[in-house]
């Protein structure tokens, strides 16, 4: 987005830590050092301390108060007021022109590139009134250009540390909600999934459907031909299902053997993607234990669950009634299920190799 927050509750902290620190500065250099500054420059200075200590309480205490609209525009309400100061009190120093650091390192720490650049030029542009006008001599203009780059640079190495950094975080994040094995989603991803999909179903008055997998006498794979036969049962199956899974799905693994997608679709949907599926897994020639066998539990709701959690156990309960009427099978949940009720038993036969 063009004027989007990295960090609201970093940046609140961050306009209140200026404030702080700017009211008693402004109030000190401007009043208390120059007690003979006119009258009407002392009662700006002090309104503008007494402003920024009130801002700076806002911003700490109550930043829910504040639109986000006032957190991308503090750099430039920032670099107006240091402008203003300077301007009144006639102060190029060295000390003055360092506030200008503030603005410059907030927007390239929390706000968009767009708004960077906008910061970046008003700081220049105030940064140079400043010191022309102070100044009133030749090396004003060579002070400007000298201070205009050294802010340029600090925003660009900011703001280069500061995507760096959210890249790392996104590949951590990433990492934290994948199966480090197959590449799918984990359960926590999952979880998460199903939750925005039930808001979704809710919403839209679509149907949700869950379709649970285990692979047959897995272990019995492990036992005869090791464990890397076994990872690849489990890879050549989460491929087949990626293969078969369209845009808004989610395909997870729990665990061990058991994986489970979330398809965007109802009961006729979701059993269409598991032909396909088994298709593509009996189609594999690489496993030296054969394609394995699979059984298959589907629900769809609301056709046989209230809520998403009994979308969860209905789907889990048809998988034991597949693997209870002989494995390698695909079984449709009947009707709701009702928490805490023991499995549903379909009024019609798993349906093998389907």
């Amino acid at each position: 987005m063009a004027f989007e927050i990295r960090d609201r509750h970093g940046a609140s902290r961050s306009v209140a830590y200026l404030q702080f620190a700017a009211a008693p500065f402004v109030l000190l250099t401007g009043v208390i050092l120059q007690p003979h500054n006119p009258p009407p420059i002392l009662i700006a200075v002090i309104t503008t301390s007494l402003a920024l200590a009130l801002g700076a309480w806002v911003c700490w205490s109550r930043p829910h108060l504040l639109p986000d609209l006032f957190f991308w525009a503090a750099p430039l309400i920032a670099t107006s007021v240091i402008s203003g100061l300077n301007l009144m009190t006639s102060d190029a120093s060295t000390g003055s022109q360092l506030f200008y650091l503030w603005p410059v390192l907030y927007a390239a720490n929390f706000l968009s590139r767009r708004v960077i650049y906008l910061n970046v030029i008003a700081v220049s542009v105030g940064e140079g009134l400043v010191v022309v006008i102070a100044l009133r001599a030749a090396n004003g203009f060579a002070d400007w250009i000298a201070l205009s780059i050294a802010l340029i640079m600090t925003a660009v190495v900011v703001y280069s540390l500061r995507d760096r950094a959210d890249q790392l975080r996104r590949k951590l994040e990433g990492q934290a909600l994948a199966d480090p094995l197959t590449g799918l989603a984990n359960r926590r991803a999952f979880d998460d999934a199903l939750a925005a999909a039930g808001r979704w179903a809710e919403l839209s008055g679509r149907p949700l459907a869950v379709v649970t997998i285990d692979l047959d006498h897995f272990k019995s794979i492990n036992d005869t031909y090791g464990h890397a036969a076994g990872d690849d049962a489990l890879q050549v199956v989460a491929a087949a299902m990626q293969e078969v899974a369209n845009d808004g799905d989610l395909v997870a693994r729990f665990g061990g053997d058991e994986f489970v997608m979330l398809i965007r679709g109802d009961e006729r949907a979701a059993l269409n993607a598991v032909d396909r599926m088994r298709a593509l897994v009996r189609a594999d020639t690489t496993l030296p234990s054969g394609p394995p066998g699979l059984s298959i539990g589907v629900a769809s709701l609301p056709a046989h669950a209230a809520t998403v959690d009994d979308l969860v156990r209905a789907s889990d309960a048809a998988l034991y009634t597949a693997k209870s009427n002989g494995r390698g099978r695909v079984a449709v949940s009947p009707a709701p299920v009702v928490p805490g009720a023991a499995p549903a038993v379909p009024s019609e036969p798993a349906v093998p190799g389907r």
